[in-house]
């Protein structure tokens, strides 16, 4: 089984990834999923909960559950490649390649400008549809570490033109890593 990651600010185009890598039979894992199902269970926001969970069990907790979800896929006799969607920080990517053979991680890019415009059409609970919000929020992810996550990716897909370009990037990368 072949475990991979993405990283990516808000509205670079992880999604995108993702549901074409499931046409191709990849399993997605999501941590913004798991905190959102937490949230969910605590009647909080995502922020909330994002925010409650580490301070409850520890800056980590959300790649240790979702490395927990991943090995539960292994031992269930999986065999599909899992991709990790929303990898924020240096230490996460430490947790998964200590964790799973020849971890990779894919990142996003866009700027900031494209990805706010994509976030207002978006219109998920979890996006802003203030600018100065939308900052803050990318501070936040940049304080997790993003950053560096981007800087030290395997590979990296620059997303500010066309649809078509973009698909045909993420294309030649499934090629690249045999989905």
């Amino acid at each position: 089984m072949q475990v991979m990651g993405i990283s990516g600010l808000p509205g670079s185009g992880k999604s995108l990834v993702s549901d074409m890598a499931t046409t191709k039979g990849a399993i997605i894992v999501s941590m913004g999923d798991i905190i959102r199902e937490e949230a969910k269970k605590r009647g909080e926001s995502t922020k909330e909960t994002a925010q409650n969970l580490r301070a409850e069990h520890g800056q980590y907790i959300v790649s240790e559950l979702t490395i927990k979800k991943i090995k539960k896929l292994q031992e269930d006799g999986n065999e599909n490649t899992i991709i990790v969607e929303g990898i924020r920080s240096p230490h996460e990517v430490d947790m998964f390649k200590e964790n799973f053979e020849n971890f990779i991680i894919l990142s996003i890019f866009a700027n900031p400008t494209l990805r706010f415009e994509r976030l207002q059409k978006r219109m998920r609970e979890d996006d802003s549809q203030d600018y100065n919000e939308f900052k803050k929020r990318d501070q936040m992810e940049l304080d997790f570490g993003i950053g560096t996550v981007i800087a030290l990716s395997d590979k990296i897909i620059i997303n500010e033109s066309d649809l078509e370009s973009y698909t045909e990037k993420i294309h030649e990368f499934l090629a690249e890593v045999n989905l």
